[in-house]
């Protein structure tokens, strides 16, 4: 797997990764406020930014991407850091390869099987034609009726690009994240817990992380605390930044 990544700061390692239908680009802002700590390396998970596409996307295949990684950038032991979709690769790499992580970050989800999907938002994607698509303004206009609230729309469409004839193309891929949709809907398969220190972040407003998801958590993460921001949604990151990044520099500083 060829991971396309950015490297920023000093100090211990962090490997920080995005959620769906986003890329590294997402948590540069996060990763920049604790560059004078840490050595962030922020990855675009596969099927999404400039990472290699895959037919397979699952959590056990996308938590050996994370030990791949390591490998290749000589890092023995790291902390890693999740958002969305990407907790749940770090949870499962975590559990898998318990001796290659000291501390885990998991933002605003659980390691529990979700029923809610994406099914409107993958079918008004799928319905773009890209052929005549002009430009994202375009697209937003498009889209407007399909997918109501503007900040979703700003954040998949910032996924099209153009090709090398000038039409616009999926950077993520779209099709193959599509038809793994179910296994990524799944929970975290564990033989034995991760018993590093592990801090969970909420949205006050987020039902991602339920209180009742309490007994799945620390079955798989014995020794985690858990952290509400208060007035945000699971955009937490980007509506409370400096909350969010002082949070995650107490729970990381030696």
């Amino acid at each position: 797997m060829n991971i396309h990544f950015k490297k920023v700061g000093h100090g211990p390692p962090l490997i920080m990764m995005h959620g769906l239908f986003g890329s590294l680009e997402n948590l540069l802002g996060t990763a920049k406020s604790l560059s004078e700590g840490s050595t962030v390396y922020l990855l675009d998970a596969r099927n999404h930014g400039s990472t290699t596409h895959s037919d397979l996307m699952d959590y056990p295949s996308m938590a050996s991407d994370i030990v791949e990684f390591m490998d290749l950038q000589g890092l023995e032991t790291a902390n890693l850091f999740g958002y969305s979709m990407g907790g749940k690769v770090m949870m499962q790499a975590a559990l898998n390869y318990p001796d290659r992580v000291d501390r885990l970050v998991v933002t605003d989800v659980a390691p529990v099987t979700y029923t809610h999907s994406h099914d409107e938002l993958f079918q008004a994607l799928f319905s773009l034609d890209l052929t005549t698509l002009s430009s994202r303004s375009e697209a937003d206009r498009v889209l407007c009726s399909k997918i109501p609230e503007a900040r979703t729309r700003l954040f998949v469409l910032k996924n099209l690009i153009r090709n090398e004839k000038g039409l616009f193309r999926w950077r993520i891929n779209l099709e193959g994240i599509f038809r793994n949709y179910p296994r990524l809907m799944q929970g975290n398969d564990f033989i034995a817990p991760f018993k590093g220190e592990t801090l969970f972040l909420k949205g006050e407003n987020s039902d991602y992380l339920k209180a009742n998801y309490r007994t799945q958590v620390l079955a798989r993460f014995p020794n985690a605390a858990v952290k509400v921001i208060k007035n945000t949604s699971h955009w937490l990151h980007v509506e409370k930044p400096k909350t969010f990044s002082k949070l995650l520099k107490n729970f990381l500083k030696p």
